[in-house]
């Protein structure tokens, strides 16, 4: 199979990463391997739906629907990656009455494989952070803060590997520059780092020295400011870096049906996507790989819970 180009393809929200039929042929084929990624983001708290009261989103979202599709979807397909880009906590009365301790209870019933921090976890400082971290089954995956003389040190991870019928997957995380955006006593001395030096750091270190056949970005560095184009956002992020593929974020709330596809720095594409907020949307990637892993292509399909 020779190397192709990214193209989008008619649909609902698909982008293929090889031309021709690729998806349609791996179906009932043995020499290809499907991965599902489901990705959320933002959900703030938002563990019942919407209320019934006329609004936009009445009636949408809550962890009980959420889960529900989560476990069809695990039904259905053998390798599943659940990732959360930030900003569980902070936005309704569970919140403020329980510190967190329901939205990561939650998160382990759901099996979550992993998640990253969002500045709105501070919003209980360290110490609250600190509480609830224990209740979640996975990893909090950050590589740019640095928690040396806080009391959370050594209790997050730059990066994780997943196996999944025999493809590696790479997962690192990326948080947004909490000055200015967070109350300095809220996470004291933690101390933010370049998100471009060390995503590539963490990229290449994946790729190269993990030997991953997938490296995902899971980014709470938001998709793109309209006022602020200078900001480092997960668009630019694609464009400054190599070895990342897929960029999970989170932070601006945008409701993405077609993930946008960016060239990076070699000229590869790199797929970006992000699942709107409160848990209203559940953002669907579905890669395959050729067992030789030569070429992989990826289709998507966000979608509502309602």
């Amino acid at each position: 199979m020779d190397r192709r180009s990214f193209i989008r393809t008619a649909g609902i929200g698909s982008v293929v990463m090889t031309a021709g039929n690729f998806p349609l042929m791996a179906m009932g084929n043995s020499e290809i391997v499907r991965l599902t990624i489901l990705h959320t983001n933002d959900v703030h708290s938002r563990i019942d739906p919407f209320p019934l009261d006329g609004s936009r989103n009445e009636g949408m979202g809550g962890a009980a629907r959420r889960a529900a599709r989560i476990m069809d979807i695990r039904n259905k397909e053998k390798n599943v990656l659940l990732l959360d880009a930030g900003d569980i906590l902070q936005g309704t009365p569970f919140y403020n009455f329980f510190g967190g301790e329901l939205e990561f209870k939650l998160m382990s019933k759901m099996n979550y494989d992993a998640a990253t921090i969002g500045n709105h976890d501070f919003d209980g400082g360290l110490e609250g952070l600190n509480k609830v971290m224990p209740l979640g089954n996975f990893p909090l995956l950050i590589s740019n803060y640095n928690f040396k003389n806080t009391l959370i040190n050594g209790k997050t991870k730059p990066y994780q590997v997943f196996i999944k019928d025999g493809i590696r997957i790479g997962v690192f995380g990326l948080g947004i520059e909490l000055d200015g955006l967070v109350p300095k006593k809220l996470y004291g001395e933690t101390q933010y780092l370049d998100p471009v030096k060390t995503a590539q750091k963490y990229a290449s270190l994946l790729r190269n020295e993990e030997k991953c056949d997938l490296v995902i970005c899971l980014s709470h560095l938001g998709y793109k400011f309209r006022n602020e184009p200078e900001k480092i956002c997960d668009a630019s992020l694609a464009q400054m870096t190599s070895d990342i593929d897929i960029i999970t974020g989170g932070h601006t709330h945008t409701f993405m049906r077609t993930p946008d596809v960016i060239k990076n720095k070699v000229g590869k594409e790199v797929i970006v996507n992000q699942a709107g907020w409160a848990g209203i949307m559940l953002g669907r990637l579905d890669v395959y790989f050729e067992r030789s892993k030569k070429e992989h292509c990826v289709t998507c399909k966000n979608t509502f819970l309602n």
